[in-house]
């Protein structure tokens, strides 16, 4: 699977690197000259090149709704429930 990391979530392509996954982050293709500033770069490059974008940036996130493109949705609603798990699984 090929995963696009938008620039909000910088370093996750390496981790995802580490477990497998082909992936790619926005802020490094930008350093090496791609020209992917706009969120319209982001989700046409994302979807002509068939990946997967990882985002926590909710117009991005609408775009690929509109769009048909994959993505997984970083949010803070889902990181607060972890941390509340966690935290229960730890008071018992």
């Amino acid at each position: 699977m090929k995963v696009l990391v938008d620039e909000h979530s910088d370093g996750l392509d390496e981790r995802l690197l580490k477990r497998g996954f082909e992936a790619q982050s926005v802020k490094k293709l930008i350093s090496r000259g791609m020209a992917l500033r706009s969120d319209f770069s982001v989700l046409k490059y994302a979807e002509s090149n068939k990946m997967v974008l990882v985002t926590k940036d909710k117009e991005n996130i609408l775009g690929c709704q509109e769009n048909n493109i994959l993505y997984v949705a970083l949010d803070d609603d889902a990181l607060f429930e972890h941390a509340v798990s966690e935290l229960e699984r730890l008071s018992k």
